[in-house]
């Protein structure tokens, strides 16, 4: 039983700021784009995440701040700052990390870059020949798309779409009709690119590219014939890019949502930023035109939107700039040729560890579903999937082959909700059936279940098949992030699979799982419970400990009973990529716990969870992080490992390498910062090249 003094503790556990958790995560970022033991083209891909990373933070997080403002909310979060109080702090610290990351851009990526033969060159550093074949290009690819508006009343400012690229342009003179205005517009097309190649003959080295605001600079006074431009500059708004629909009052979801995403590209501003040339008075103009403040404005040096030099990685093909490519490899269990693929599943369950481990088994199951005349239905979960989604064109081939075909698609998946749309809609013509989830609850299960009429001793019966994963089923995001994907023909975990489709397709209460931990339902009470567990064991002498992998830790009880667990002797492990409000190592309250961070090569995805429980080493896989959000107000899966090889696999490849990391791994401090460990004498240890060395088939 827990002491009185650690239920105080839990009603009221200390906690770090969310906003800065997310800021301090983006600098460890960052770091990998500044080491130089990282590969140039990568260290660039880096700063560009960094950048996509920072505009959701502004779209939606800096959004929600602002919005609470306005509202006149003064209540304090419960890391103790009042909304007002974290804004000024929140932009304090992006306005430093966004001039670190353009520092390091003009200082030393450009100029290492240029050295290694790729160049983006300034319009002063135009030879006579790329000038004409700029002006050429300019002339043929991009006036006759480019509508440039002058401000007058009758050309009121235009509609800025959101994190666009425009120009601000100050003029004198007089126009045709004798208009004098001394400020016009120049939106550039989204259909640009924002990098162009110069092509061989132009190009005096291998690979050289400018951008796009330097044609359209070096060329705009050709839209203004006869009148004389003064400046020209380029500025992005930001807006708040979180969707509002109100789901107890809409009557279909995905004719609402379809509205409401023609207006997210024209939500309230919340972020403006120009280059740092921009005269004071064109500033104060736009800033008044957008409703925003000096403390909403950002001077930056260089281009406005860095995350479009992602353009480049895919143009430049050298090798020696990248990281050394990989072939995943596939289990030995698949590879045996011998049986079909069912029968494989239904001798053993099949762990697979993504990216390391191919994605394509996972593609297979659902293909052989669709096409094997035993199979009689497929169900499946969509979150993120991608436009152009092989496994989607695998599920619409099933249900045209006659299958009995069901997807719960997420319509409400952030910033997938149009590719999500668009599935849904291809899915239904073909006769599947298309479910949008719960009404309040996103679900974000990664799940499939496959329903087959197999031979038995006294005649048929029907056999289920499970794919279960703490990651989407997205193809391209399998060989970018760390994620664990489990296919079994478990009776139990495929009739708890079954019953949580039922739940999510059909009404009635929630059914009593026999394995599977489910949000909103029992997921929280059962980690709960776990801790509370691994508490009491420590207490009467036992050993006791947990290890736990994950995203994000913000949920304030599970917190909580972390602290009471550590008082009570348990030694604590978390792996957490991005954000914790738990404060390590502090005195007396979390001497037994310690907080790492991992930022390598690949987004570290996987949620596993080990609870000692007596040497029982209880392990979880599971699809959500430990935030409100994934314990109360999503669909969510968490799968215990019961093979025992399996299970010691998971803690060989998901756990111990990623604790004995001294090398991308960062130790969190009480505070709330982060210390890069170094290997000092020791051995350098790096997770991700050890799982690639150990799993890969390139090796």
């Amino acid at each position: 039983m827990l002491s009185r003094r650690m239920t105080q503790k839990i009603a009221a556990p200390p906690l770090l700021n969310r906003e800065l958790g997310i800021l301090e995560f983006n600098r460890r970022v960052l770091a990998q784009a500044a080491d130089d033991a990282v590969p140039l083209l990568e260290r660039l891909r880096f700063l560009t995440i960094v950048s996509s990373n920072l505009d959701e933070f502004f779209e939606i997080r800096v959004a929600g701040l602002r919005e609470q403002i306005r509202l006149g909310v003064a209540d304090p979060e419960p890391d103790g700052m009042t909304p007002r109080e974290t804004f000024a702090v929140v932009t304090r610290e992006a306005r430093a990390l966004i001039a670190d990351q353009y520092r390091l851009l003009n200082e030393v990526l450009l100029p290492r870059l240029a050295e290694a033969g790729v160049r983006f060159l300034r319009r002063d550093a135009w030879s006579a020949a790329q000038r004409a074949w700029l002006h050429d290009y300019f002339t043929r690819e991009l006036l006759p798309v480019l509508t440039p508006i002058g401000l007058d009343p009758a050309h009121p400012f235009p509609r800025v779409f959101n994190k666009s690229l425009n120009l601000i342009v100050e003029l004198e003179g007089r126009d045709a009709f004798g208009r004098s205005s001394r400020v016009a517009i120049v939106q550039a097309p989204r259909v640009l690119p924002r990098v162009i190649r110069l092509p061989p003959g132009v190009a005096d080295g291998e690979c050289e590219f400018v951008f796009l605001s330097s044609v359209l600079h070096a060329h705009v006074d050709e839209l203004f014939a006869g009148m004389s431009v003064r400046g020209v500059y380029q500025f992005r708004v930001t807006r708040n890019s979180d969707l509002f629909v109100d789901e107890e009052e809409i009557k279909n979801l995905r004719i609402a949502l379809q509205g409401e995403l023609l207006q997210r590209h024209f939500g309230d501003a919340v972020r403006l930023e120009v280059v740092d040339q921009c005269s004071p008075a064109m500033v104060d103009f736009l800033l008044l035109q957008f409703g925003l403040d000096e403390q909403d404005l950002y001077r930056v040096d260089g281009p406005v939107n860095l995350y479009r030099l992602r353009e480049v990685l895919s143009q430049v093909e050298r090798p020696d700039l990248r990281y050394p490519p990989f072939t995943p490899s596939v289990p030995a269990a698949l590879e045996m040729g011998d049986d079909d693929l069912f029968q494989t599943i239904a001798r053993q369950d099949i762990l697979l560890h993504h990216p390391f481990q191919s994605f394509t088994p996972v593609l297979d199951f659902i293909r052989a579903s669709a096409t094997d005349p035993r199979v009689l239905a497929i169900k499946q979960t969509v979150y993120r999937t991608g436009a152009d989604s092989e496994l989607m064109q695998i599920l619409i081939g099933a249900a045209r082959a006659g299958k009995e075909v069901t997807v719960i698609v997420e319509l409400l998946a952030r910033f997938d909700e149009e590719a999500n749309l668009s599935w849904a809609a291809k899915l239904e013509e073909v006769g599947a059936h298309v479910v949008y989830g719960v009404v309040g609850h996103k679900t974000h299960a990664k799940m499939a279940l496959i329903v087959r009429r197999e031979p038995g001793p006294d005649g048929p019966v029907l056999r289920r098949y499970a794919h279960l994963g703490t990651g989407n089923y997205h193809t391209a995001t399998a060989r970018q992030y760390t994620d664990f994907g489990l296919l079994t023909a478990n009776e139990d975990i495929c009739r708890d699979v079954n019953d949580v489709f039922k739940q999510l397709t059909g009404l009635g209460k929630a059914s009593r799982l026999r394995h599977v931990w489910q949000s909103p339902f029992t997921l929280h009470k059962r980690v709960v419970e776990a801790i509370r567990n691994e508490a009491k064991n420590a207490q009467a002498g036992r050993p006791a400990r947990i290890v736990a992998k994950m995203n994000a830790l913000l949920e304030p009880a599970i917190i909580a009973e972390l602290y009471a667990a550590a008082q009570a002797g348990v030694k604590i492990d978390l792996i957490v990529r991005a954000v914790c409000a738990l404060q390590p190592g502090v005195p007396g309250l979390s001497d037994n716990i310690r907080v790492r961070s991992i930022v390598g090569r690949f987004l570290e995805h996987t949620r596993v969870f080990l609870f000692h429980n007596d040497g029982a080493e209880d392990v979880w896989l599971s699809s959500a992080d430990w935030m409100d959000r994934n314990f109360f107000r999503r669909i969510e899966l968490c799968f215990p490992v019961l093979d025992r090889k399996l299970k010691r696999r998971v803690i060989r490849e998901g756990l111990r390498p990623y604790l004995e990391d001294n090398s991308q791994a960062w130790v969190m401090e009480a505070a709330g910062g982060y210390r890069r460990l170094t290997p000092g004498r020791g051995r350098p240890r790096t997770a991700q090249e050890e799982l690639l060395d150990l799993l890969s088939a390139t090796r």
